[in-house]
């Protein structure tokens, strides 16, 4: 796929990685739709990409009808649409037996219906219209790229809820790809590292450098830029089907 030719939603594409997406494929002549649930992020996002390159839509990507229905009316606002990035995501951090007690059920289940059920959302949204498309080399006619973590491998303590929501994002890449193979709709995942998004921001410098010193090389966080390369290599390249790609700098968590 050329990167000019993408016409995509990114979800989580106000901020963070799903905005560090969104600047890659405008900057590369492509045209987005921004999935997310804070409004006033979505409008500034759009100024800064451009009101004829992006177009906002507020979205609860847990939210099977209003996911089905942005996704349509995105592919309106575009002309077309053929690639989806699923950049959405909480952390859910908490362990399962705390000091306050046993983890509420309502905390587990609300991080995998966010990162997980909302992967799965947008992804059969997308491809439902993608295999409408008219088929372009290889007989493709979409991608979907959805965001696990390296947490789907090595959760640390504290992650069980997140590490169960992104170990599902891999577990269904492939059979997704298997179908999907049929109408010419590619999914890929990729699982980042640590990675420089407003999350950290607020971290002390003590424990941002301690988290730098983690990763065996480079020994820095991962930079939304290099994630938003990704996404367009796995864009570009027809033959990666069904794979998870860890982007990570060799880190391997440990326990805590």
């Amino acid at each position: 796929m050329h990167l000019a030719s993408v016409r995509a939603v990114v979800t989580g594409g106000a901020s963070g990685l799903g905005f560090a997406v969104a600047q890659f494929l405008v900057a590369n002549g492509g045209k987005v739709a921004l999935f997310d649930l804070n409004a006033e992020r979505g409008a500034a996002a759009v100024t800064q990409l451009g009101a004829d390159n992006a177009f906002f839509f507020r979205t609860d990507v847990s939210d099977e009808a209003s996911v089905a229905a942005n996704v349509q009316a995105a592919k309106g606002a575009m002309g077309s649409l053929n690639a989806a990035i699923n950049c959405a995501g909480v952390l859910g951090a908490g362990r399962v037996l705390g000091k306050e007690g046993a983890m509420p059920l309502s905390t587990f289940a609300s991080t995998v219906m966010v990162n997980l059920v909302g992967s799965f959302n947008v992804a059969k949204a997308a491809a439902a219209l993608m295999q409408t498309n008219e088929p372009g080399e290889d007989g493709e006619r979409g991608v979907i790229v959805n965001t696990a973590s390296v947490a789907a491998y090595e959760g640390q303590i504290g992650q069980a809820a997140y590490a169960a929501s992104k170990g599902g994002v891999v577990g269904m890449t492939l059979p997704m790809a298997r179908e999907f193979a049929r109408i010419g709709v590619r999914v890929m995942t990729i699982a980042p590292g640590v990675f420089h998004t407003p999350m950290v921001d607020g971290m002390p410098e003590t424990v941002y450098q301690s988290l730098c010193a983690q990763v065996p090389y480079p020994s820095r966080l991962g930079q939304p830029e290099e994630f938003a390369e990704t996404v367009g290599f796995i864009l570009r390249t027809r033959y990666l089907n069904g794979e998870t790609i860890r982007i990570d700098g060799a880190i391997r968590m440990q326990p805590k």
